[in-house]
């Protein structure tokens, strides 16, 4: 997510990374440009955290949607992406299954055994005319982005589990990351998007609810004694705050809980794709591609159960907010 005053982060680097564009990638944003004042103004306790904003909130990131600068209003600042494909992992921490169909408390697996709509929007993303917006972006050799999202991974962690309410720093996510890959109950992989949900009102990062509903970022963990880069998203619960963190509309396959998160980790998964380190594509507000496109929907349907969608994904009717394509001027759309 961007790099925002108003609860949206602001890394450190982003300044100085506009002069840093590899000319071989257009576009590229020029090196006299650098992200507005007020959004230098980092609010946020992780620096490095690019969140998903609250829906009232989410307007200044549609304010001059291209963000100046011409092009498709979105630029590459030299750093790197997921290339070659997507890979996430669920960890779902929590005493019970968070989603119904949800792995049960205690268990590892693969993603393909996770019986709950989020492991089934994960399992069927990669592919489909959606996530294939993202193949509008490159690496800095020039290669597109390859539309593909592989749900390698589960891991139901009951152990130590926050309470309703508690608010849970970085420092904690990290380090119950670092004693899942201990312990064997994770994987690790650098190119791996670990989603850490919670349940209830869990307070994943201190401002859920109130600045975020979700966000992405990264940690270091020590793997075979070397220290190593772990990609991570906090998915705390939004429905918990439907007002501020879903979109309010009936849920298209009856599961609102279920419903409603996948909004937030699509937005989450695409951004990380494409803006790894926050050192790659983002706008000269800062803000990455979903911002861009954040709490909007494009064309809605109603499904069979009066739900409301934009999109079906394997077979499912889902509501998620569309994406900046980066081609042609650029713009917000649900498929490309």
């Amino acid at each position: 997510m961007s790099r925002r005053s108003t609860g949206f982060a602001l890394i450190a680097v982003v300044a100085g990374a506009a002069a840093c564009s590899d000319t071989t990638v257009a576009p590229t944003e020029p090196s006299n440009v650098a992200p507005s004042a007020s959004l230098q103004e980092t609010k946020w306790s992780n620096p490095n955290a690019h969140i998903m904003p609250l829906k009232a909130a989410a307007q200044e990131a549609h304010n001059t949607a291209g963000g100046g600068g011409g092009g498709t209003g979105i630029f590459y600042h030299g750093g790197p992406v997921l290339q070659s494909g997507t890979k996430v992992a669920a960890v779902y921490w929590a005493a019970s299954p968070i989603f119904a169909g949800g792995p049960a408390a205690g268990t590892t697996g693969a993603g393909s055994s996770d019986g709950s709509l989020v492991g089934f929007f994960m399992s069927h993303l990669g592919g489909s005319p959606y996530f294939n917006i993202n193949s509008t972006y490159t690496d800095g050799s020039g290669r597109s982005i390859v539309n593909s999202v592989s749900y390698t991974q589960f891991y139901a962690n009951n152990t130590s589990v926050p309470a309703a309410g508690a608010s849970v720093s970085d420092a904690q996510m990290v380090a119950m990351l670092q004693a899942a890959f201990d312990a064997g109950k994770l994987t690790y992989d650098a190119g791996t998007l670990y989603n850490i949900f919670t349940a209830a009102k869990v307070n994943l990062g201190g401002g859920f609810g109130s600045s975020y509903c979700a966000y992405h970022t990264h940690g270091t963990v020590t793997i075979g004694g070397v220290a190593k880069t772990v990609l991570y998203s906090a998915m705390p619960y939004n429905n918990t705050y439907p007002g501020t963190c879903t979109n309010g509309t009936a849920a298209p396959n009856g599961d609102p809980g279920a419903d409603a998160q996948v909004n937030t980790l699509a937005h989450e998964i695409e951004e990380t794709t494409t803006d790894m380190m926050g050192t790659a594509w983002y706008d000269r507000r800062g803000y990455e591609n979903a911002d861009k496109c954040a709490w909007t929907w494009g064309t809605t349907y109603t499904t069979a159960n009066g739900g409301v969608a934009n999109m079906n994904i394997g077979g499912k009717d889902f509501l998620v907010q569309r994406n900046w394509v980066n081609a042609g001027s650029g713009g917000c759309a649900v498929s490309h």
